[in-house]
């Protein structure tokens, strides 16, 4: 399977069997999933007596042979919530912002979270290429489904893409695909016409936006939306991928896709 970006296939790779004694990003990769699976252990990179005991109540769980050592079968098992939402596809013909509507439900659908810390785990470096505090990955969420759905329907970007919710309001703006919130909330821009799915903007001012995800379902007053680095608050610096109603006021902008 050939990804739109090289951060997935990293995170899905499988070089050798990982066991007691391990070390560094290839125990902290399996402590991560452990704790995904709520099968939660230290995330601390050191694979010792608990991380073993974790994996055989882990292979236990999945009707796997119980080794304590993750094998291709179990990190297979481990990763499969990642796989499953990175090769999530759509039929040829699909419009794009179906098809990024349609891709970024079958990433909710398999619970996307933070683990290890804030702004942390394999999601966001799939998502971001890197995780860390400073990684806030709301951005990089919108942009790595915005390059699923065009890999899979081989259309163009609508957008180059970013990890700066600030960047995408100026590319959209430089391919006349900005929309500002007062022109939806005012109807010359209606919902009607903005397609099936759209990426919203929370702008602190006109030069500055904090957080972004996708909008649809949309009218005067208020729309549903699929986010990335959020919380069921609405927090701009979450730990999840959720599904939201915001509020539609002066303080959204848009950008069109269909």
């Amino acid at each position: 399977m050939i990804y739109p970006t090289s951060s997935v296939s990293k995170e899905l790779e499988f070089s050798s069997n990982i066991s007691k004694g391990a070390s560094g990003m290839k125990a902290r990769r399996v402590q991560e999933w452990l704790t995904f699976h709520k099968v939660p252990t230290a995330i601390d990179g050191e694979f010792g007596d608990a991380t073993k005991a974790c994996v055989h109540v882990f292979q236990q769980n999945n009707g796997l042979a119980q080794s304590g050592v993750v094998n291709r079968n179990t990190w297979d098992a481990l990763v499969l919530p990642l796989r499953t939402a990175v090769e999530a596809t759509v039929p040829a013909g699909t419009a794009l912002d179906q098809a990024v509507r349609q891709i970024a439900q079958a990433h909710l659908d398999e619970e996307p979270r933070e683990l290890g810390g804030d702004n942390r785990g394999p999601w966001v470096r799939a998502y971001c290429g890197e995780d860390g505090p400073a990684m806030r990955w709301c951005a990089g969420f919108v942009t790595y489904i915005l390059k699923q759905a065009c890999h899979f329907t081989g259309k163009p970007m609508p957008v180059q893409g970013s990890l700066s919710c600030d960047s995408l309001a100026y590319q959209a703006k430089a391919n006349k695909r900005f929309i500002p919130g007062k022109a939806v909330q005012n109807g010359s821009s209606p919902w009607s016409s903005l397609g099936n799915c759209q990426i919203f903007l929370v702008r602190k001012s006109s030069t500055d936006w904090t957080h972004t995800g996708f909008a649809f379902g949309g009218n005067k007053n208020v729309f549903s939306t699929i986010e990335g680095n959020t919380n069921d608050e609405g927090s701009a610096n979450g730990y999840e991928v959720c599904q939201r109603t915001r509020s539609l006021d002066a303080k959204k902008d848009f950008i069109y896709l269909a």
